[in-house]
């Protein structure tokens, strides 16, 4: 590959990184509300979560193209309504433990736990398997080197929402389940509904 041809797969890599990556930084937002005085490991963790399914997710949708595309074709519709439950789930249950929390007029801060995290990690990084389709015609290393920046400008996102997320979560409190829910459930209503556009 010749330097120009580098410089637009660097540069379309980085672009697409930040479109897939609005997703996880809003749920990372949600998740820095959630617990305020969050670690810096722990914050790394989350972060590194959400880039390891956005780096993973498009490098799928490229083997797929490469090997079984009649499978993956048939699959395709089915992606933004799976990951329309999932964030339903997480923001459900994140209103309820709010609701609950705040009722009692306590001010909790729940931990996201291993299995919410995997479910985030997934349902916001989902329909990054249509990605797959746009590097299809990167060789192996190209795709793979693609795929590592998109999940590094994921990181470094994520790194950001989580920052915010803490920031008003110390000033909101007791409501940030609440919110944290709601920008889940809006969130999974966004890709459902860009799906029929």
């Amino acid at each position: 590959m010749t330097m120009s041809v580098w410089t637009i797969l660097i540069v379309n890599s980085i672009l697409l990184g930040v479109g897939l990556a609005m997703d996880a930084f809003s749920v990372s937002v949600a998740n820095g509300m959630q617990d305020p005085h969050m670690s810096v490991k722990r914050t790394g963790i989350i972060a590194g979560c959400f880039a390891g399914f956005q780096f993973l997710m498009p490098m799928i949708g490229w083997m797929c193209i490469h090997t079984i595309l009649f499978l993956f074709e048939a699959f395709r519709p089915f992606i933004p309504w799976i990951a329309f439950f999932l964030l339903l789930f997480i923001g459900g249950k994140m209103i309820l433990e709010g609701i609950r929390s705040y009722q009692a007029e306590e001010i909790l801060e729940q931990k996201l736990t291993v299995t919410g995290l995997l479910v985030q990690g997934i349902a916001t990084s989902i329909d990054a398997l249509s990605v797959g389709f746009t590097i299809a015609e990167y060789s192996l290393m190209e795709s793979l080197i693609s795929c590592i920046i998109i999940g590094v400008v994921t990181f470094l996102l994520c790194l950001v929402g989580l920052k915010l997320g803490k920031k008003i979560g110390q000033v909101i409190a007791g409501r940030a389940n609440i919110i944290g829910g709601l920008i889940l459930i809006g969130i999974g209503m966004e890709i459902l509904i860009r799906s029929f556009l």
